[in-house]
Order: structure tokens, then sequence, then C-alpha cells
């Protein structure tokens, strides 16, 4: 009798395990997260403003010794090997790259220029050939290629998006993509998100107040509230969840009218 083998589950490309986030040495701002990001895959973080979703994602790249945080607690991994410990430019020449809130472009360089700078760990001679690759995603680029503080807000998230292509990542950290864009260019900038994920292979763990679309384009969800996971599930899941749907996708339970009730909960109640 032949024994059936056993497959060993895939490790997560980046595993983020029981963190806790302190600022100024006495702030703490997350309080044992642990989220894991599959291979390929986009995993979305929701959650209400002064959540820590911002954090967690400074944590990821190194970018809190900035802000005078540090991970306290708890450990974070990148393909099998650990972050936490890295500054940011040896977290970006792993294959991890953050795309910020408020997308940071140089405002006084070209749109060629801010792509290159997403370039500046590469030494392999493909820089142009990799620019031309951002403008197949956007071509609005290519169209204006002068000074990056005359883009629009949406082409300046473009530019942003791009400049991270440029650094040939594993992975894409995104935060708040849509913030400030008009509707129809949310829908835009969110479909290419999911074609470079299904073009490129490149892993995304988006950040997104806009929970309808991130939602729909990811996989897979958390959500996250006063620095703590309080639910967790696939896109399926947690789009027919009802809680879910009366907090973040504004449908949900007719019924109820008021959030008032809500003061006498534990946080984690409505979630059991």
């Amino acid at each position: 009798m032949t024994q059936a083998v056993q497959l060993k589950p895939e490790v997560p490309l980046l595993s983020i395990n029981n963190i806790e986030v302190v600022y100024d040495d006495v702030i703490q701002v997350l309080r044992g997260v642990s989220i894991d990001v599959p291979r390929g895959e986009i995993v979305t973080l929701l959650g209400p403003n002064g959540a820590g979703k911002s954090t967690t994602l400074k944590a990821i790249s190194g970018l809190l010794k900035t802000e005078n945080g540090e991970v306290s607690r708890g450990d974070i991994h990148f393909m099998g090997e650990r972050i936490d410990v890295k500054n940011a430019e040896d977290v970006v020449r792993s294959g991890l790259f953050q795309v910020m809130e408020g997308r940071r472009i140089v405002e006084d360089m070209s749109v060629i220029e801010n792509l290159k700078l997403g370039a500046y760990t590469r030494n392999d001679g493909q820089v142009n050939q990799d620019i031309e690759m951002v403008f197949n995603y956007f071509p609005r680029l290519k169209e204006r290629i002068g000074l990056a503080g005359y883009l629009s807000g949406g082409e300046q998230q473009m530019l942003a998006i791009g400049r991270a292509l440029m650094a040939r990542p594993k992975m894409i950290c995104l935060d708040e993509p849509s913030m400030g864009l008009s509707p129809l260019l949310v829908k835009e900038v969110f479909g290419i998100i999911e074609k470079i994920n299904r073009e490129q292979g490149i892993t995304m763990l988006l950040v997104e107040q806009n929970a309808n679309y991130a939602l729909k384009a990811a996989n897979y969800g958390y959500i996250m509230e006063s620095g703590k996971i309080v639910l967790d599930g696939s896109k399926e899941m947690l789009l027919n969840n009802e809680d879910v749907k009366e907090f973040y996708l504004g449908g949900g339970n007719e019924k109820r009218k008021s959030f008032k009730n809500l003061k006498s909960y534990k946080r984690r109640k409505r979630w059991l």
C-alpha cells in the first residue's frame, strides 16, 4: 500500500509575526499584528483612520526609524529572511518596494528622472527598457514627460506606481493609492494594479480606504482596529460579512440606523 505524500504548505512571501510597534519608546501603536501575504497574490489591509495600517507598512519597509519608531516585539520575514532589522535601502534591495501615501514624487524632476530613481539599486543596463514597460502600463505618462510637479493627482499616482516597478520588486506595498482621485481614476488605477499583478506576478499588500475596490481586487483581506487584526478572510467571505458591509462597504443590516449602541461593545465583540 502506497503512503500518501503530504505536501508542505507554501511559505508566505511576507510573514508578519505578532509584531508590536512603539513610537518614542512609550506610544504603542501595533499590538500583536500577524499577517501573511502569499506569493503572487493581492492582500488588502482595511480599517479606520488611526488603526495602524500605515504603521504596519512602515514596519515592513524599514521606515519606522525616520519617525522614532521601532518594532519592539515580534518579527517580519520576507522571502524567508528577517527584514525588520534592516534599513529601508536594504529592504528595497531585497525586492520589496513601498508606494507611500501622498505619492512622494520629486516634483522638480522630470517623469523620466523620477522613474530612474526607482531603479537606483539596479545596475543591469535594462533601465530604459523598463521605462518603456512602465509607459505601456501608463501611456499617459509618456505624453507628459516634463516636470512631475505639473502632473495631475492621478498621473502622480501612476508615476509613483511606475517608479516602484522600476525597482523590479517581488512585492509592492501600496498605501492609499486612491486618495484624492476621482471615481473614474480610482477605477483606472485599480485596473492597472490588477493587471500588473496578473502580468508581472508581483505580490501586493494594499492599504486602502476604498474597501469596495480593495476587496474586489484582493484575494484575501485583513481588518485592523486599534492596532490589532480583528477579522480576516477571503475576499468572498469579507464581501458577504454583514459587519464588513455595514462598517466598510456602506451596506449591511438596514435595521441598524445608528452606531450609538456600539459604544458599549467591547472592541472585538462585533467581529466574533
